[in-house]
Protein backbone atom coordinates (compact mmCIF):
# COMPACT_ATOMS: atom_id res chain seq x y z
CA UNK A 1 0.00 0.00 0.00
CA UNK A 2 1.72 3.43 -1.15
CA UNK A 3 0.30 6.22 1.56
CA UNK A 4 0.68 10.25 0.59
CA UNK A 5 2.86 12.91 1.88
CA UNK A 6 0.58 14.10 4.34
CA UNK A 7 1.11 10.68 6.39
CA UNK A 8 3.60 10.55 8.74
CA UNK A 9 4.88 7.30 10.75
CA UNK A 10 4.88 6.79 14.69
CA UNK A 11 6.18 4.11 16.66
CA UNK A 12 5.17 3.07 20.29
CA UNK A 13 7.00 0.70 22.12
CA UNK A 14 6.23 -1.60 25.68
CA UNK A 15 7.22 -4.58 27.01
CA UNK A 16 4.01 -7.33 27.40
CA UNK A 17 4.36 -9.23 30.22
CA UNK A 18 6.83 -12.46 30.39
CA UNK A 19 4.28 -15.49 29.59
CA UNK A 20 3.09 -13.60 26.07
CA UNK A 21 4.27 -15.32 22.76
CA UNK A 22 4.97 -11.56 21.52
CA UNK A 23 7.51 -11.12 24.38
CA UNK A 24 9.32 -15.03 23.91
CA UNK A 25 9.41 -13.81 20.38
CA UNK A 26 10.32 -10.43 20.31
CA UNK A 27 11.18 -9.38 23.22
CA UNK A 28 8.61 -5.90 23.19
CA UNK A 29 5.58 -5.26 21.69
CA UNK A 30 5.85 -2.38 18.73
CA UNK A 31 2.55 -0.18 17.19
CA UNK A 32 3.47 1.54 14.54
CA UNK A 33 0.42 3.98 13.47
CA UNK A 34 0.41 5.94 9.89
CA UNK A 35 -1.42 9.01 10.79
CA UNK A 36 -3.16 11.86 8.38
CA UNK A 37 -0.38 14.73 9.51
CA UNK A 38 -3.68 17.13 8.24
CA UNK A 39 -6.32 16.13 9.89
CA UNK A 40 -4.85 13.03 13.00
CA UNK A 41 -7.11 10.44 11.31
CA UNK A 42 -5.69 6.95 12.08
CA UNK A 43 -4.96 5.38 8.03
CA UNK A 44 -3.22 1.91 9.21
CA UNK A 45 -1.39 0.28 11.74
CA UNK A 46 0.88 -2.26 12.30
CA UNK A 47 1.87 -4.36 15.15
CA UNK A 48 4.26 -7.83 15.94
CA UNK A 49 1.69 -9.72 16.78
CA UNK A 50 1.81 -13.46 16.65
CA UNK A 51 -1.27 -13.97 14.35
CA UNK A 52 -2.22 -11.64 11.12
CA UNK A 53 -5.69 -11.91 12.73
CA UNK A 54 -4.57 -10.14 15.79
CA UNK A 55 -3.04 -7.60 13.92
CA UNK A 56 -6.22 -7.46 11.68
CA UNK A 57 -8.14 -7.38 14.72
CA UNK A 58 -6.24 -4.35 16.34
CA UNK A 59 -6.06 -2.60 12.77
CA UNK A 60 -10.21 -2.33 12.90
CA UNK A 61 -9.97 -0.81 16.21
CA UNK A 62 -8.13 2.18 15.63
CA UNK A 63 -8.47 2.62 11.83
CA UNK A 64 -10.47 5.84 11.30
CA UNK A 65 -10.18 7.56 14.91
CA UNK A 66 -8.60 10.98 15.44
CA UNK A 67 -5.35 9.98 16.86
CA UNK A 68 -5.12 13.69 18.63
CA UNK A 69 -8.39 13.54 19.72
CA UNK A 70 -9.84 9.89 20.44
CA UNK A 71 -7.22 8.58 22.61
CA UNK A 72 -9.46 7.84 25.54
CA UNK A 73 -11.97 6.66 23.41
CA UNK A 74 -9.54 3.98 21.32
CA UNK A 75 -8.39 3.08 25.05
CA UNK A 76 -11.68 2.06 25.94
CA UNK A 77 -12.76 0.04 23.08
CA UNK A 78 -9.24 -1.84 23.28
CA UNK A 79 -10.42 -2.48 26.77
CA UNK A 80 -13.72 -3.59 25.94
CA UNK A 81 -12.89 -5.52 22.40
CA UNK A 82 -9.35 -6.63 22.74
CA UNK A 83 -9.15 -9.46 25.52
CA UNK A 84 -5.47 -10.98 24.32
CA UNK A 85 -2.83 -11.30 27.20
CA UNK A 86 -1.08 -8.11 24.77
CA UNK A 87 -3.75 -5.65 25.86
CA UNK A 88 -1.77 -4.00 28.38
CA UNK A 89 1.34 -3.62 26.14
CA UNK A 90 -1.22 -2.50 23.30
CA UNK A 91 -2.49 0.46 25.31
CA UNK A 92 0.92 1.32 26.52
CA UNK A 93 2.35 1.42 22.99
CA UNK A 94 -0.48 3.50 21.95
CA UNK A 95 0.06 5.95 24.62
CA UNK A 96 3.72 6.36 23.34
CA UNK A 97 2.96 6.79 20.32
CA UNK A 98 0.61 9.21 20.98
CA UNK A 99 3.00 11.04 22.93
CA UNK A 100 5.16 11.37 20.14
CA UNK A 101 2.70 12.43 18.02
CA UNK A 102 1.79 15.36 20.43
CA UNK A 103 5.58 15.86 20.51
CA UNK A 104 5.74 16.04 17.40
CA UNK A 105 2.54 18.39 16.51
CA UNK A 106 3.65 20.78 18.85
CA UNK A 107 7.21 20.76 17.19
CA UNK A 108 5.15 21.86 13.68
CA UNK A 109 2.45 23.57 15.08
CA UNK A 110 0.16 21.11 12.97
CA UNK A 111 -3.68 20.31 14.19
CA UNK A 112 -6.01 22.58 16.25
CA UNK A 113 -7.10 20.22 19.02
CA UNK A 114 -10.11 20.90 18.93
Amino acid sequence: MNYGKNTIYITGISRSNSTDPITIMYNCFFLGVIVNKDDGTIIDITCNTISNSTTDFIRSILVGYNFLNDLEVMINEIHERFLGTAQKALTVALKDAHNKFLIEIKKHNKLDKS
